[in-house]
């Protein structure tokens, strides 16, 4: 398995912990998701992707309009909660 995959592994499953975590102390689902919205405006605008599957989420992102961003950061939350 390439280095890439085993790094998206490994940060599914460190986010898929954080996601539980957050439950466990009666964060709700919305927020979550919330933050998980934030913190995908925050990489949009700070972070240049280091590979095309990096890129092609953040071209994602870009055309996205809000609605389909925070679709697409509660698809992040569902993905990160499968891999925990």
């Amino acid at each position: 398995m390439s280095s890439v995959l085993k790094n998206f592994d490994s940060w599914k499953k460190f986010l898929g912990q954080r996601v539980e975590q957050a439950e466990k102390m009666g964060i709700s689902q919305d927020t979550i998701a919330d933050l998980a919205f934030e913190i995908g405006e925050f990489l949009d605008e700070k972070v240049d992707p280091s590979n095309y599957s990096n890129r092609a989420l953040k071209e994602l992102w870009e055309v996205a309009d809000e609605d389909e961003r925070h679709t697409i950061a509660r698809c992040m939350v569902k993905l990160a909660k499968l891999n925990a």
